[in-house]
């Protein structure tokens, strides 16, 4: 079994930044996909963004040019550049085998809040 813990998350005013962290631990054979999900209030949970092991990634088109994903072998960050009101949401990790949206494995969510 793997587990995902995650950090980072807090409150940021618009235009700020914040970096999020998700350490994987337990059964860490080599993971191939790790990625970031959010899911904002009344919303469904969306891809984020995701990293394969070659360092391959995915971004939302909403995210795409402010995000950046990276990966230190079973470590994923995700560095959040001028941030949106519409950013805050609960940010989940995920690890697994498929790409771009890995699903086996879940971290417990952090939240990060943007204020107008």
């Amino acid at each position: 079994q793997v587990q995902l813990v995650e950090s980072g998350g807090g409150l940021v005013q618009a235009g700020g930044s914040l970096r999020l962290s998700c350490a994987a631990s337990g059964r860490t054979l080599p993971i191939y996909a790790m990625g970031w999900y959010r899911q904002a209030p009344g919303k469904q949970r969306e891809l984020v963004a995701s990293i394969i092991s070659d360092s391959t990634t995915y971004y939302s088109d909403s995210v795409k040019g402010r995000f950046t994903i990276s990966r230190d072998k079973n470590t994923v960050y995700l560095q959040m550049n001028s941030l949106k009101p519409e950013d805050t949401a609960v940010y989940y990790c995920a690890a697994g085998t498929t790409w771009p949206r890995p699903h086996d494995y879940w971290g417990q969510g952090t939240q990060v809040t943007v204020s107008s």
